[in-house]
């Protein structure tokens, strides 16, 4: 092989295997991964441009590196949504996508997400910063029906909430929290030391809520 293009312009022989290799890479994925998330794009793109650039093991490398970090900037700042209660039902929803009740004195987050040292302060700069625009809330209600995991920096914060809730005379309160979670949670002071309660479903907590807000 090597005497049949031996004569060739060496920018004939690097257009040929540009072209040879441009045929093994599906550009549409860029296109679908731009509709689908851009977070997955920019993952993707690099990828592929630094494997065409540098190489395989480079590319494959930055790629996972590239991923890696972009889904501890994602947990960083998790889905956090306030859920009322769709009328006549015992369904929760979000605030913003549904016509749902709400209370004035009961503020209820879903953590969509496990929470970890590097979600854990938004949390907390999140809850506060609600109550700051709502004055008259007496109870905050944590759903967990999405947490899969609580790590240690997670549970020594959300003790600090709690102590703080406690000095402004707010209730802190869980509820919808699984089996696994709860039993780690269990086993640290959080669960004793809680200034509200835990409760088994959301629907228990905001008619237990409603009521004594009512009395």
């Amino acid at each position: 092989m090597t005497p049949l293009v031996y004569f060739l312009p060496n920018a004939t022989l690097a257009a040929t295997i540009i072209v040879a290799v441009l045929s093994l890479v599906d550009f549409s994925i860029l296109r679908r991964t731009w509709d689908y998330s851009r977070a997955d794009f920019i993952a993707v793109s690099a990828t592929v441009l630094l494997t065409l650039g540098l190489g395989v093991e480079v590319g494959v490398a930055s790629g996972v590196a590239i991923s890696v970090l972009l889904h501890l900037y994602k947990t960083s700042r998790p889905h956090v949504a306030e859920v009322g209660r769709v009328p006549g039902t015992e369904h929760f929803r979000n605030v913003l996508r549904h016509d749902v009740e709400t209370a004035p004195t009961v503020l209820t987050l879903r953590i969509d997400e496990s929470l970890y040292f590097v979600n854990a302060g938004f949390l907390e700069e999140l809850i506060f910063s609600r109550l700051a625009e709502r004055k008259k809330v007496k109870h905050v209600v944590l759903m967990f029906s999405a947490v899969n995991e609580v790590d240690y920096s997670a549970l020594e914060t959300l003790e600090a909430i709690n102590h703080r809730l406690e000095e402004l005379g707010v209730g802190l309160h869980l509820s919808e929290v699984k089996g696994p979670v709860m039993d780690r949670l269990k086993r640290s002071r959080i669960v004793d030391g809680l200034n509200g309660r835990v409760f088994l479903s959301q629907h228990d907590a905001w008619t237990t809520l409603i009521a004594e807000a009512s009395e």
